[in-house]
């Protein structure tokens, strides 16, 4: 199959821009995978451990060892699945929630410094693109 330029031309757009994003999200307390997990369970409630490691990209001891870390530091707990005892439950403290909340203030903050160094009619296209971009997002994201 052909992918359309146009296609390719967003594609290779939305890669740059990931790379930006992470090179102005501060340095701190999470890594990437930790936040991403974190934001995850904020965002989708709890997760069994069998299937969180998928959606985050990373085999199921990797995931294991990061819900110990996370779990050890606060940020997240687990419980027994009330379906099923056997499996594991994880899900996001309070303390997980605000470090999420923390990371994204400062990305936030990051961002809106170059955003004005953007012209106003270049803001406005971005702006007036949000609602298609949440759509993609969805697409992309469902589980």
């Amino acid at each position: 199959m052909r992918i359309p330029d146009e296609d390719a031309a967003i594609a290779t757009a939305f890669e740059h821009l990931y790379a930006g994003l992470r090179r102005i999200t501060p340095r701190g307390e999470l890594s990437l995978t930790a936040a991403s997990t974190l934001a995850r369970l904020e965002r989708s409630g709890p997760y069994r451990l069998c299937e969180l490691h998928a959606p985050e990209g990373v085999t199921q001891p990797a995931m294991t060892q990061l819900v110990t870390r996370l779990e050890r530091d606060g940020l997240a707990t687990r419980s027994s699945d009330p379906a099923d005892g056997r499996a594991v439950v994880v899900g996001i403290t309070g303390t997980g929630r605000e470090a999420v909340a923390r990371r994204r203030a400062g990305r936030a903050e990051a961002l809106s410094e170059v955003l004005r160094q953007l012209p106003a009619d270049d803001r406005a296209a971005i702006t007036a693109a949000l609602p298609a971009l949440d759509r993609l997002n969805h697409l992309l994201t469902k589980d």
